[in-house]
């Protein structure tokens, strides 16, 4: 009677299956902190590769289609895919296999979702920020360069959250007298000349829209805004200790965290569909200090004051 419960003991575990869809260079450090935090937050629940996981990569800049494509057809029990555009990809290939996003702006206007509270098809998962976070930057930018007249905006203007943040800062930007001029963000030759020609006149400023293609290229970014002493905000704090002048925005690591236990549940029998959608709720105020005075800047009190971490 003890060897049929000793042999049953010693059967392997079901090997589950996870895709995981990133738009970025597979060398990319943000990348790579974001999977190493979803990859312990399964670590934690139970889940270990080799054992009873496994892992499907794919990474892309270019032809996310294709790329997306070809991770569904390994039929993953479920994927994890971080951006809008990983998303949209994804759905385009499948409505079917379960799919956990995180850092996507606006699910809903994406056609994601059907709601945040009821997603109501294959897709879940946790949103960055809202729309209402490009007035937010407009309002930083003008404390902390109050000079300011004018404010160039960085994004991919193939994106949904790019085009909707663009919305949301020209409207902001009316209330403080700023005319604001969209920048490229598709590639690094965009980015690059259209930022060179934006520098050419006084009183400048730019803000940077979080997308695989700005994250990716963030190093010419805040190189740029250096070299044409242009004051710039960014979406998240690793800009600012790669040498950004200021930042504010959600943690997006903790994000990729948070999905582990989404995608742990659904392995457990429980649907995307029924699955909330969960906004971001805290937000984080970051300042480089040795970029504020290369650039000319005291950074007021009231602002300092109010920074969740300051880089001296």
């Amino acid at each position: 009677m003890a060897w049929p419960l000793a042999l049953r003991a010693q059967q392997p575990e079901q090997m589950r299956r996870i895709g995981v869809l990133l738009p970025f260079a597979r060398d990319n450090p943000e990348a790579q902190a974001r999977i190493t935090a979803f990859v312990e937050g399964l670590q934690k629940l139970g889940w270990t590769e080799g054992r009873n996981l496994q892992f499907e990569y794919r990474w892309g800049i270019g032809e996310l289609q294709k790329t997306a494509t070809e991770l569904v057809l390994l039929s993953p029990d479920v994927i994890f895919a971080i951006s809008t555009q990983a998303v949209a990809a994804l759905q385009q290939a499948t409505r079917s296999v379960p799919i956990v996003f995180a850092n996507v702006a606006d699910p809903v206007s994406g056609g994601f979702v059907n709601s945040l509270a009821k997603p109501g098809g294959n897709i879940t998962g946790f949103t960055n920020f809202d729309y209402g976070m490009g007035a937010k930057w407009v309002e930083l930018l003008k404390e902390i360069a109050p000079y300011v007249t004018h404010v160039g905006v960085i994004r991919d203007p193939t994106s949904t959250a790019s085009t909707g943040l663009l919305g949301a800062i020209q409207t902001a930007a009316r209330s403080f007298g700023l005319e604001v001029s969209p920048l490229g963000g598709r590639d690094a030759r965009d980015i690059e000349q259209t930022v060179n020609e934006f520098a050419g006149g006084s009183n400048r400023g730019l803000i940077a829209v979080a997308s695989p293609s700005s994250i990716n290229n963030r190093d010419l970014i805040i190189s740029l805004a250096a070299r044409h002493r242009l004051p710039a905000i960014y979406a998240f704090r690793f800009w600012v200790t790669d040498g950004g002048l200021i930042s504010y925005g959600i943690d997006p690591i903790d994000q990729s965290r948070q999905a582990a236990g989404y995608v742990d549940r659904i392995l457990k029998g429980e649907k995307p569909a029924d699955l909330p959608v969960q906004n971001a709720t805290k937000y984080e105020l970051v300042i480089n200090l040795k970029t504020a005075k290369a650039l000319g800047l005291t950074v007021p009190p009231s602002l300092l004051s109010r920074a969740d971490e300051i880089i001296e």
